[in-house]
């Protein structure tokens, strides 16, 4: 079965269109999987910020120590992913929220602990378990993973949802966020390879969050993933990454 994978940033999980919900049910009734990885950057820094833990970020990554990774966990799994879920429900979908210890469904390591804290990086996700549990339904998946030593980690949901994409071998991988694409003088870029990404990194165009990102999804490009976009909206072009 063909697979789409779809990251929805934290603001995106509140702005979601009509069309979005049209183009789920196209890809259902072409017997394609969706599967979504949601963030929830916002909604963390307000709730860190109101029980007065400093908010902090690196290469475009959150700082995660202990308070506010559970934090990020109280978040993620009790306000973002519910509201989802029940937004998706809302339109007649089934869905199915879940998270990493779901059956060992998305394991990982840390990416550089002294650097970032508890954040980590997937490094294999239970595709049989998830094929076998879906049955047409959508999932909505939390970006967090669990160490052999079952430790859990934040993950920047962009960098989850690209590996994902490359672990369950999907046709597409959709990166919605609160921006068109990647924009330039203005302008969105319509296609994007990896030359001209790392130009724009150099010049300071692509910078803070959209860095890692890109970085992602050209890994996932690089193995496997047929197609990457960058949008706001699933009606608009975006911006399309390329491997040439």
């Amino acid at each position: 079965m063909e697979k789409i994978v779809i990251k929805i940033g934290g603001n995106a999980t509140q702005q979601l269109t009509e069309s979005f919900f049209e183009q789920l049910a196209v890809w259902q009734q072409q017997g394609k999987q969706v599967i979504i990885i949601h963030g929830g950057g916002p909604q963390i820094s307000k709730w860190s910020s109101d029980l007065g833990l400093t908010v902090t970020k690196k290469n475009g990554i959150r700082v995660t120590d202990e308070a506010t990774l559970k934090v990020t966990q109280a978040v993620l799994l009790g306000v973002v992913q519910p509201a989802l879920c029940q937004m998706i429900a809302d339109h007649g979908f089934e869905v199915m929220g879940l998270n990493m210890a779901d059956n060992h469904l998305l394991e990982g390591e840390y990416v550089d602990q002294p650097l970032y804290g508890e954040v980590g990086q997937v490094t294999k996700v239970n595709e049989e378990w998830l094929a076998q549990n879906l049955h047409g339904q959508i999932a909505v998946i939390a970006p967090l993973v669990q160490t052999a030593h079952s430790a859990v980690l934040n993950v920047n949901a962009d960098v989850a949802a690209a590996k994902i994409a490359e672990e369950l071998n999907a046709a597409e991988l959709v990166l919605l966020t609160d921006v068109p694409g990647v924009i330039k003088d203005g302008n969105v870029i319509s296609e994007l390879n990896n030359q001209m990404a790392h130009s724009l990194m150099q010049d300071e165009i692509i910078k803070s969050g959209m860095k890692p990102k890109i970085k992602a999804a050209f890994t996932a490009l690089d193995h496997g993933v047929q197609k990457v976009l960058i949008t706001d909206n699933i009606e608009n072009h975006g911006t399309v990454l390329k491997t040439a």
